[in-house]
């Protein structure tokens, strides 16, 4: 019997603008045969499939605009596919979206909270909401932001008192209140210092090595995503351009006068109009 899939997005399309209001629901099967989207709409996701096995660090990366926000926000039930299929551990986010929420979390870089509250009290609202007890929140939140590298003191302040980058850790941590089998990391160390954003990548293995838990990560910073990701998309104009480890994307550009990054391999790959698929062995390969 084969294992279910973590993510697993089959052709997956997004438009904004247009008459996408006739487009959606029944309608949006039409996009799967390769027609086009409605006349003024703006393609974000493009007829994208990937998969992503349970317990993998598997990374999203491209240019702003790309498109790689967008997909996130279709796995995690926040946009509705105007094409194609998307599942979260065999749960399709159309037909099953309280069930696909009851598995996943997500963190972004535009994080809210109420800022004249503190994290704890910040934290212990959103745990709340997901039905987890006062008692068992206090002692979970103190255990994840010391790991996250925030001191006791800080977490008793007032959240608009707080850098930024002490917000995201915040943020981060109300995401795995709810210890999620899937967590949706969405440039989640942008703004961080290096300590910071170090605390950040550390905390991320130990959840998948410790709990199994899936993670899948968008990110501009190419050193964090070849350190921590098994697998790696890379996504320019809603397409997906190439998908591999680290190590075999670097293996697709020969570079002159060093081994080729992963730096390297992102800007060749979305800096210029691509050649036909074929013309790039491996690069698709899952």
């Amino acid at each position: 019997m084969n294992e279910v899939l973590a993510i697993d997005v089959e052709n997956a399309v997004k438009f904004f603008g247009g008459n996408s209001r006739w487009w959606g629901g029944a309608n949006a099967s039409r996009l799967n045969g390769g027609s086009s989207a409605p006349a003024g709409a703006k393609v974000a996701v493009d007829h994208v499939s990937l998969q992503v096995r349970r317990g993998e660090i598997f990374g999203v990366l491209g240019p702003n605009g790309s498109g790689k926000s967008t997909l996130i926000r279709l796995i995690a039930t926040l946009l509705i596919p105007d094409g194609g299929r998307v599942t979260v551990f065999g749960h399709d986010v159309t037909a099953e979206p309280r069930k696909v929420q009851s598995l996943i979390n997500r963190v972004s870089v535009e994080a809210s909270f109420f800022k004249k509250l503190s994290p704890m009290e910040n934290l212990q609202y959103g745990a709340r909401l997901y039905g987890v007890s006062a008692g068992e929140t206090t002692a979970r939140v103190l255990e994840i932001l010391a790991r996250l590298g925030l001191d006791e003191k800080s977490i008793y302040r007032p959240m608009e008192e707080m850098s930024r980058g002490m917000q995201q850790k915040v943020a981060i941590a109300r995401a795995l209140l709810s210890k999620p089998s899937l967590l949706l990391l969405d440039e989640p160390t942008t703004g961080l210092d290096p300590r910071s954003k170090r605390d950040v990548q550390k905390f991320v293995r130990e959840l998948r090595d410790a709990q199994g838990t899936t993670i899948l990560l968008t990110t501009h910073d190419m050193i964090e995503a070849e350190a921590l990701c098994d697998r790696i998309a890379i996504i320019d104009g809603g397409k997906i351009v190439a998908l591999n480890t680290p190590g075999k994307l670097k293996s697709l550009i020969r570079h002159n006068g060093h081994a080729p990054t992963l730096e390297d391999v992102f800007l060749e790959l979305t800096g210029k109009q691509l050649a036909a698929e074929d013309e790039m062995p491996g690069a698709l390969a899952i």
